[in-house]
């Protein structure tokens, strides 16, 4: 029989809202939450850390060195401490819009980190991903807080289209003076997501990135800091 404790691995079915209002008013709630998730999750994770050290020093007994078997298990934890904590940043930094600031970004370590964000999402639409991203490539814009928007929204319309055993490719290199991000996907012709194309080409003419977008090829073209 199963605790009524355990993890459900299922996640709920989520519907997108009727409304664009509706949709909006529920988007300007997930800063406040997310805030309010960091704070009740990080804290309990950082008594855990601390409960965890005492438990170690405690085993050290006279010897002074835990045991090796029992180190093994405690090395564990404090990983597993440390993974929870650092999902929770990487998710809050590519979900939460905090406001514009502008100067420049590492649009290289932005892809990789985003590409761990949605890993699961990838895995769940058994995509195949691919990635070759130059190292250093950095942006300028008025606004370094939307590489993340930028990137999981490339990223997410070519999942969609290659869901069910397709591929994606993700490309990051520097072109002269222009740093350019490319997401290809082997999905159908057809757009599935013309909203997110109509959000990433308002958002390029916004802060200056030159937008390629048709069937299974993304390309967004930055200014190269």
């Amino acid at each position: 029989m199963v605790s009524s404790t355990a993890v459900s691995n299922t996640a709920p079915s989520v519907q997108e809202p009727a409304d664009p209002m509706v949709g909006a008013v529920r988007y300007g709630a997930v800063p406040t939450l997310m805030d309010s998730l960091m704070h009740d999750v990080r804290n309990p994770l950082n008594a855990l850390a601390i409960h965890l050290e005492v438990l170690a020093e405690k085993l050290k007994a006279e010897t002074g060195q835990v045991p090796p078997s029992q180190e093994k298990n405690l090395k564990a934890m404090r990983d597993q401490i440390q993974r929870v904590d650092g999902i929770l940043k990487l998710f809050s930094e590519f979900v939460v819009h905090r406001g514009a600031t502008p100067g420049e970004a590492d649009l290289s370590e932005a892809a990789t980190r985003a590409l761990g964000v949605l890993g699961h999402e990838g895995r769940k639409r058994r995509v195949q991903v691919q990635s070759a991203v130059e190292a250093g490539v950095r942006v300028r814009l008025p606004d370094t807080s939307e590489v993340g928007f930028f990137l999981v929204q490339a990223l997410m319309r070519a999942f969609r289209r290659a869901e069910g055993g397709g591929s994606v490719k993700v490309l990051v290199r520097a072109d002269g003076a222009s740093a350019v991000l490319e997401v290809e996907d082997s999905g159908g012709t057809s757009e599935l997501s013309p909203e997110v194309v109509a959000a990433l080409e308002l958002r390029c003419a916004q802060l200056g990135v030159e937008p390629h977008i048709r069937a299974g090829h993304c390309r967004l073209v930055f200014p190269r800091a």
